[in-house]
């Protein structure tokens, strides 16, 4: 069982920066792709960024140029730097690995972003 555990969520000023980690545990990490995935109350979850085994990455239209998803395998971790913050990105930000129907979650780290 792949476990992973998200941290660096809290809370932050328009404008803002934030550093999220996922750290992983008992999976071979370099061989499966990463991800951060958000939800809002009362909205779907949506992809925020992915990267690849080979560094690869994609983002969503609105994050493209203020996030960035980078992964360290010898420390079995995916990273997600946000800056210039905005309320909408308000959200429980969640880690993948392994993709969204078989691979796994971690429980999620709040970011609020408010005034």
């Amino acid at each position: 069982q792949v476990q992973l555990v998200e941290s660096g969520g809290g809370l932050v000023q328009p404008g803002g920066s934030l550093r999220l980690s996922c750290a992983a545990s008992g999976s071979i990490f370099s061989i499966y792709a990463g991800g951060w995935y958000r939800q809002a109350p009362g909205k779907q979850r949506e992809l925020v960024a992915t990267i690849t085994t080979a560094g690869s990455t994609n983002y969503a239209d609105s994050v493209k140029g203020r996030f960035t998803i980078s992964r360290d395998n010898a420390k079995k971790s995916v990273y997600l730097q946000m800056n210039s913050l905005k309320p909408e990105d308000t959200a429980l930000y969640l880690c993948n690995v392994g993709g969204v129907t078989f691979g796994s979650w971690g429980q999620g780290t709040q970011v609020t972003v408010s005034s």
